[in-house]
């Protein structure tokens, strides 16, 4: 459920590797507003009878759920519908209850860059009853999985850092990277054509023409992280086909995405805080330091080491890039902390020049972090961070000497986090292709059911509460929580929020949102 969305850029690990950083992460879907809208697709899109068969082998759990798959056609410009078009892979779980049957329902997992065929259905026991009045309806996005995917040139293999650094050099190799994958993914085959059509705003199409070929006069939607910013949108491009909307954990639609970012380092700082008074009272089983100050100095102390000298672990050198990279990992859900704690005793004892067999978490990162496909893995969420917004490409500032001067600057108050968010450099800051529209002003009264956790430290509480305000008809139900995503947790092994699940589940059963705004107090 939780999306994929870019981190700091690591060295010369490629841009694969910076797409990797926050794997719960999310991207505003818009940069510069723009009310404008474009011209509706032409009535054959909106009619089209879809062809149901099997899906595709893979999705082994679609296909043991009965589900039954199509490609929905939809032009690649919406401006000009009698173009070039795409197919777009949908998901189809039909209703269990037909007397009470309800509509659609949609969802997105986040990203940008996830692949949702069967995400809807992955959210069936979180829904419980409310599940048997609706379709469940799952989709790749366009250009993704099996929605007419673009691929990108060979990235190469990844080269390691060399046994002595700087933070200056480690920033370089990554403008390097960005520079080279903006290039790789551009010149490839006819992908200058494609990648200005990869936009929020035409994913929003998508679905509503998605909802129009299923015979539907509105939809209902569930979406989270970058997925939730993709409902707000649709909710202001399409007000009057809205049915029952939620959105998880949701970010300020007036930000671009270079701004939520670097906004994520405090929150980041306050996790570390809070990990660290926790690692501190388990002293005796992670040995890192009896006081929550002690601890995170010797986290600052790892990473000023690795700054200099990358650190060894089981082969691989660790530059201070990925070591932030891997510390964010684990801190946006409190369940982590015994986690993220054995990953810093691994990591000082590799530093210290012990030999260290990786816990199981650890040796997780570093295979994928050796993985030979991360770098193409992650290249989907690079097509919409610079297809949405204005120009520059996705807000990101053109000259790399404003990442440097902003992530140097935050040292002073965000020393393990405040690199990491400001000296992210995406390729998007290379981008020739210029976005066709710009973002989408989010301003109106569509009825809306918000969840975000106050301590969320990928997509900030503040975000949450600049979006309710413009979305004038929405109810905002706040967990007392860090984590990054709220309905359910349970899911993925995460405690739950019973408070937040039923709310979510009552309304996409009555339609009724809550009274007023409320907190679920922690448990």
């Amino acid at each position: 459920m939780r999306g994929v969305a870019p981190s700091l850029a690591v060295g010369s690990l490629a841009v694969g590797l910076s797409l990797a950083g926050l794997l719960a992460g999310a991207v505003p879907s818009t940069a510069t507003p723009s009310r404008g809208t474009r011209p509706a697709p032409a009535p054959a899109y909106e009619q089209q009878r879809l062809s149901w068969g099997p899906c595709p082998e893979a999705q082994t759990e679609l296909n043991a759920a009965g589900a039954r798959c199509a490609k929905v056609t939809v032009p690649l410009d919406y401006s000009a519908p009698g173009g070039r078009t795409l197919h777009i892979a949908v998901s189809r779980v039909k209703a269990t209850s037909s007397s009470h049957r309800r509509g659609i329902l949609l969802s997105n997992p986040g990203g940008p860059g996830g692949t949702g065929l069967a995400n809807t259905l992955a959210l069936r026991p979180a829904l419980k009853g409310a599940a048997d009045g609706y379709d469940l309806i799952g989709f790749d996005p366009r250009f993704l999985g099996e929605s007419s995917p673009i691929t990108c040139g060979p990235a190469g293999p990844p080269s390691p850092p060399g046994p002595s650094t700087s933070p200056r050099a480690d920033f370089d190799a990554s403008v390097r990277d960005a520079r080279k994958t903006a290039r790789r993914c551009q010149e490839h085959g006819d992908n200058a054509e494609l990648l200005p059509h990869a936009s929020t705003r035409n994913v929003a199409r998508d679905m509503d023409v998605i909802r129009a070929a299923l015979g539907e006069r509105k939809l209902s939607y569930y979406g989270i992280s970058y997925g939730a910013d993709l409902g707000a949108v649709y909710t202001q491009m399409f007000p009057r086909r809205t049915d029952r909307m939620v959105i998880d954990s949701s970010t300020d639609p007036a930000s671009t995405q270079y701004e939520l970012f670097r906004s994520a380092g405090q929150p980041a700082e306050e996790a570390l805080d809070a990990w660290a008074a926790w690692t501190a009272r388990h002293h005796a089983t992670y040995r890192l330091g009896r006081t929550a100050f002690q601890v995170r100095t010797r986290v600052e102390r790892l990473l000023a080491q690795a700054e200099r000298h990358p650190v060894t672990v089981d082969g691989q050198r660790l530059n201070a890039p990925v070591l932030r990279l891997l510390l964010k990992q684990p801190i946006q859900h409190a369940e982590n902390d015994p986690v993220l704690a054995a990953i810093v005793r691994d990591l000082a004892d590799a530093a210290a020049g012990k030999p260290v067999e990786p816990g199981p978490e650890l040796a997780a990162m570093l295979e994928l972090l050796a993985s030979p496909d991360l770098a193409d893995s992650m290249v989907g969420g690079a097509l919409f961070m610079c297809g949405d917004g204005g120009w520059p490409a996705g807000g990101w500032p053109k000259d790399p000497e404003t990442y440097w001067k902003n992530s140097e600057h935050s040292r002073t108050t965000q020393p393990v986090f405040g690199p990491y968010v400001n000296g992210m450099i995406a390729p998007c800051a290379f981008w020739a292709a210029e976005p066709r529209e710009p973002g989408t002003a989010i301003a109106n009264n569509v009825p809306v059911l918000m969840l975000q956790a106050r301590h969320d430290n990928n997509v900030p509480y503040a975000g949450a509460l600049a979006l309710h305000r413009r979305l004038t008809g929405s109810r905002l139900i706040t967990a007392d929580i860090r984590s990054h995503g709220v309905y359910g947790r349970g899911l993925e092994g995460l405690r739950p929020v019973p408070c937040a699940d039923r709310a979510v589940n009552d309304y996409l059963r009555t339609g009724d949102l809550p009274a007023h705004d409320s907190t679920c107090a922690r448990r």
